[in-house]
């Protein structure tokens, strides 16, 4: 694989029309569907937070990914797949979220992270966090540390797996908002990523 390319490819198209809810509806849960802008979900006094989809090699030059599970908590995002991320601090950008929050959780470092764009914004309605992702890439394996209070598990993921439609499933689930609902989601490892992740990565998938 030519990283290189691939990366460049991935940051010229991360600036042009972006799919958004054309994309993210594929993953979305099934009364969520109905919604043709997300926006229309969204209260007038929701939160504000980043995520980052952070890109590296591995030792054989092919693409990976992180994602975590967040640790047992007193939440709706309890013991969930997620992307690294969390809330915005005072007047930060949404990128500089994304880079501290990232660091904060498995440790890696800003001055690393090469910020190649941003995906769709995406309100979760559950926690009422209108969430911004972006796509960072690290030109080697980065060294993990983790925060044992907010990550309970990291998962290295290839992206070609990610890629790979047969992981690609749905389930019957109780939704918070939705009530009981059919679910999309990947199967990574054995582990469910659905919900706002799923559906950020359902649109990176349409980009790459």
């Amino acid at each position: 694989m030519n990283i290189s390319l691939h990366i460049h490819q991935l940051q010229i198209a991360l600036k042009g029309q972006l799919p958004g809810w054309f994309a993210q509806k594929q993953m979305a849960p099934e009364h969520r569907e109905k919604f043709v802008d997300h926006r229309k979900l969204a209260k007038g006094k929701h939160k504000e937070g980043s995520v980052l989809l952070l890109l590296y090699p591995n030792e054989n030059d092919e693409l990976y990914f992180v994602l975590i599970r967040r640790s047992e908590y007193e939440g709706v995002h309890s013991g969930q797949m997620s992307l690294p991320g969390g809330k915005r601090e005072g007047g930060e950008s949404f990128e500089s979220t994304a880079l501290r929050e990232t660091h904060e959780e498995i440790g890696t470092l800003p001055e690393h992270v090469n910020i190649l764009g941003s995906l769709s914004p995406l309100y979760i309605p559950p926690s009422n966090f209108m969430v911004y992702p972006f796509v960072g890439y690290f030109s080697f394996r980065p060294k993990f540390i983790l925060d044992e209070n907010e990550v309970a598990a990291l998962i290295e993921v290839p992206l070609s797996l990610l890629m790979d439609s047969t992981n690609r499933h749905q389930t019957i689930m109780a939704h918070p908002h939705l009530g009981l609902t059919n679910i999309p989601y990947f199967d990574i490892f054995g582990n469910k990523v659905w919900g706002a992740t799923a559906m950020i990565l359902a649109e990176f998938i349409e980009l790459y």
